[in-house]
């Protein structure tokens, strides 16, 4: 794995998530597809084959330390946009308090993501949360299974292209 060079204690504290971004872009160039900054949050956009890379260094590296997953959740753009969905992984640092966003594209036609439940156990019910309202399917996955709708319900309810009364048997009608 490799490390960062050690700065200086001020240097440290006064450490913003772009000065990760950009450290990180730094040592895994090929990893990073684009890095925005708005209101203050720092977003980087990762391929989905460089994504379990990408957790692990941020979670071992000792000047990063991203050992909590706060959220991960999907997003559908729409079925005009391409790629339709992204899933966001919300790091933070416990010890460093700083935060961080990583986002993985997907093409409508192929909504696989590796999980990241070797990385952070928490990532088992999000990423099962994702699977069952956007239809996002986590590789790899121990229990890749519905979690809040029936086990019966058809199509995946935070789509965008899904019908605002549902499907029968369960539509209000």
């Amino acid at each position: 794995m490799a490390t960062i060079e050690a700065e200086p204690e001020d240097a440290r504290e006064a450490k913003t998530p772009s000065l990760i971004a950009a450290a990180f872009q730094r040592e895994h160039p090929e990893w990073t597809s684009e890095i925005v900054e708005a209101l203050g949050e720092t977003t980087i956009t990762v391929g989905r084959e460089h994504l379990v890379a990408a957790c692990e260094f941020l979670k071992r590296t000792p000047s990063f330390e991203f050992n909590f997953l706060a959220d991960l959740c999907g997003s559908d753009r729409g079925p005009e946009e391409e790629p339709r969905f992204e899933v966001n992984y919300h790091l933070f640092s416990t010890t460093k308090h700083h935060r961080l966003r990583l986002k993985v594209l997907l093409n409508e036609d192929d909504v696989r993501v590796p999980t990241v439940t070797s990385v952070w156990r928490t990532a088992n019910w999000h990423e099962r949360e994702t699977y069952d309202l956007l239809g996002v399917i986590f590789d790899g996955h121990p229990d890749l299974r519905r979690i809040l709708l029936p086990d019966d319900w058809e199509g995946h309810a935070l789509r965008k292209d899904f019908p605002l009364r549902g499907y029968e048997p369960y539509s209000l009608k």
